[in-house]
């Protein structure tokens, strides 16, 4: 894709990240409203895109400060299909 058609896609506020996998492919959602979008990527590209986004954040906390953000495992996505453990088990 061309950086001018990446300027011109549309864009959308995502609301919720669900993130599925197997041993072949992660599989994630994005929501925004009533819009949903999946991807599926390998291992290699999800642990690709994990070193990204760490960088990405990394970069923007220390241009805007700390970012306030708190990760619940046990917030149970529609795309899960067991419940993860508690914090702590």
């Amino acid at each position: 894709m061309k950086q001018e058609d990446l300027r011109n896609a549309p864009k959308l506020f995502c609301e919720s990240i669900n993130v599925a996998f197997t041993p072949e492919y992660f599989v994630v959602g994005m929501t925004s409203g009533n819009q949903g979008s999946i991807y599926t990527l390998t291992p290699q590209h999800a642990k690709r895109l994990k070193q990204y986004l760490e960088h990405q954040v990394k970069e923007f906390e220390e241009k805007h400060g700390e970012i306030n953000a708190k990760w619940d495992p046990n917030i149970l996505s529609p795309m899960q299909r067991v419940k993860p453990l508690a914090e702590g088990s």
